[in-house]
């Protein structure tokens, strides 16, 4: 290994390197077609679905058929296709394999590689058509994708810097450091329209403005990858597949404010994305892109690691700052922003990963095409974490201003078991629940705010007509008590008297006057509390009081929860379908069930204790709850 001097070197070492990165990419027409890459999904998803023994036996397979030199197997970040993982993905060939076993190894080496045939059992079936697909490009998943932030995961090994390389790394920050000046390093940025991927949506060229004019002998960049919300995992995956992205545009924007020295603040629960984030840190710096004298301009920039304890409230970004100084995380009133007073007290510009990994693709392409992608006032793409109730749960990234429609039927496959769609939760527990008749508004941050929720970080939570939506918030609430900081009183007692509120409405003790009094405290806390986390907190309570209002008038008026979910409220009946084959009584563990054989049964409702036993025993479905 020779440590890169300039971007000429930088250039020849991306071409020897080339050839492999253009098998995954399909360029053939230079390359033996006898070779072939397996592309295996080493995301944590997957490896939780033992792909790690899937490349082990991939490779002894290939060794018995003698094709080791013909066949490569290869680690691969996140495909995104998580609902149908492990997923294993033959270039240039371009077969994608889902629900991959590790016993199926040896079929997939005898069949496809040595005969030629593909493995029909394990392509994916279309679920709209009843077809299956051999190709990617073929799947309703990824046709309405476009991949800027995820360009290389999945395509490239992450754990290794010569395939970063070859896919023009490191070349963005080689031409911002020998052609172009920290102003027009920002310009560009400016131009592009790129705003904060961690919540806020802040303009990303102007924070790093307002750094740069700040006067310091230490200024800092950090990146921001304490994602904490439930069901997200976009930055996770990203540092998982694609970890050198993040390191060379923080390198970038260390340039362009002025920077020497940065931190990636992660949090401990990631090891994985932790154990590559490192490999890659070490890497840089061999290969003398990251470290002192970067391509040979006197520039010098360098990244540590800092663990967050996974306190949700560190994704604010003073709480963040003040975690990394050792103190206890809690966030601080602003003005002065980061940017002027920071990190021990420097100018700080702190950007969360997923707004780092579109920053080389704007360097290398151009703030013109960037811009052209998304809408007037949000440009480019967004990572989203697709999660609950739909068929394709996993990773997607979109095009701004596609709508929540598109999202779920067209690349979420739809609503899982033919249920009904009742909502969409985005931004996590800042964010709001969007009911089905706002399905076509657009995703953009000034559309989903005019609504009631947010963009958040790019969680997407779909629920079907079996969700409780009084249960939904209490859910996210519990979550606002448990992780806020108790700093500010509203946000500290506040959301505490909302989350007892919403345990009355779901026990069937509420009353009217006490839906009234939940709506006024939760306005009250949003206009009140010290940071953005406290002052979106009652979003989820104001959003689903805004549109399933019925729901709560249900619990409170009816003391009855129309989804069947709420256990205070929940009442088990048997109907006129019931055959009397006492399957229900033999489970019940109370002995709250009576009746003869082949005689309609009846629940004792003094002594059920509703655990749901008898409703999933039933086999003819006679066991109706509400």
């Amino acid at each position: 290994m020779t440590v890169i001097k300039d971007v000429n070197d930088l250039t020849i070492r991306a071409e020897e390197f080339k050839k492999e990165i253009d098998i995954r990419l399909q360029k053939t027409s230079n390359i033996d077609s006898g070779k072939r890459h397996i592309m295996v999904c080493q995301g944590t998803g997957c490896i939780s679905s033992n792909s790690n023994l899937i490349m082990e036996n991939l490779n002894k397979e290939i060794e018995k058929a003698g094709l080791q030199d013909d066949v490569k197997v290869v680690l691969a970040g996140c495909f995104g296709f998580c609902a149908k993982g492990p997923v294993v993905h033959i270039v240039p060939d371009n077969t994608f394999y889902v629900k991959v076993t590790p016993e199926d190894a040896e079929e997939i080496v005898n069949s496809h590689l040595v005969n030629g045939v593909v493995v029909d059992r394990l392509l994916y079936e279309e679920p709209t058509i009843k077809k299956k697909v051999e190709t990617q490009g073929e799947m309703s998943f990824y046709k309405k994708q476009l991949r800027i932030a995820l360009r290389n995961c999945g395509t490239i090994n992450p754990e290794d810097i010569r395939e970063y390389i070859a896919t023009d790394g490191y070349k963005a920050l080689g031409k911002v450091l020998t052609s172009m000046s920290s102003d027009q390093v920002i310009d560009e940025v400016v131009k592009s329209g790129l705003r904060g991927r961690g919540g806020g949506g802040f303009p990303t060229g102007k924070k790093w403005a307002f750094a740069k004019g700040y006067d310091s002998e230490q200024k800092y960049i950090i990146c921001n990858a304490d994602e904490g919300d439930p069901g997200a995992f976009m930055d996770r995956s990203i540092l998982e597949g694609d970890p050198h992205s993040v390191i060379e545009a923080m390198a970038i924007a260390g340039y362009a404010i002025g920077a020497s020295k940065g931190f990636v603040y992660i949090r401990a629960e990631y090891p994985l994305a932790i154990h590559r984030l490192r490999k890659a840190l070490n890497e840089a710096r061999e290969w003398g892109l990251l470290g002192s004298n970067l391509f040979g301009t006197g520039f010098n920039f360098d990244i540590e690691i800092k663990y967050g304890a996974g306190a949700f409230v560190c994704g604010e970004e003073t709480a963040l700052i003040h975690s990394i100084e050792g103190s206890r995380g809690e966030p601080t009133n602003k003005p002065p922003f980061p940017a002027e007073s920071g990190l021990w007290e420097k100018p700080t510009c702190v950007n969360n990963v997923e707004t780092f990994a579109n920053v080389t693709a704007i360097i290398n392409r151009g703030a013109e095409w960037y811009s052209s992608i998304g809408t007037e006032k949000s440009k480019g793409t967004k990572v989203f974490a697709l999660a609950g109730k739909i068929n394709n749960v996993g990773l997607v990234e979109v095009p701004m201003g596609i709508s929540l429609r598109e999202i779920i039927y067209d690349i979420g496959g739809g609503i899982k078991d033919g249920k009904a769609l009742k909502s969409v939760q985005t931004g996590g527990p800042s964010g709001g629940c969007i009911p089905v008749d706002l399905l076509d508004i657009p995703i953009d941050y000034d559309s989903l705010t005019s609504i009631g929720s947010m963009m958040g970080s790019g969680g997407m939570i779909v629920m079907d007509e079996d969700n409780c939506m009084v249960d939904i918030a209490k859910f996210y609430m519990e979550f606002i008590v448990d992780e806020s900081c108790g700093k500010c009183t509203p946000c500290r007692i506040g959301s505490k008297r909302l989350l007892e509120m919403l345990n009355k409405i779901t026990e069937g003790k509420a009353s009217m006057m006490d839906l009234k009094k939940l709506e006024v405290l939760a306005e009250t806390i949003k206009d009140t509390a010290l940071c953005g986390l406290g002052q979106t907190a009652a979003n989820p309570v104001l959003s689903t009081m805004k549109y399933f209002m019925d729901e709560y008038e249900a619990h409170v008026k009816e003391k009855r929860c129309p989804a069947g979910n709420c256990k205070g409220l929940l009442r088990y009946n048997i109907s006129e379908k019931c055959i009397g084959c006492t399957k229900c009584s033999r489970g019940c563990p109370v002995n709250a069930i009576e009746g003869k054989v082949k005689v309609k049964h009846v629940i004792n409702q003094d002594k059920c204790i509703k655990c749901g036993v008898c409703f999933n025993a039933c086999p003819v479905k006679a066991i109706v709850k509400g």
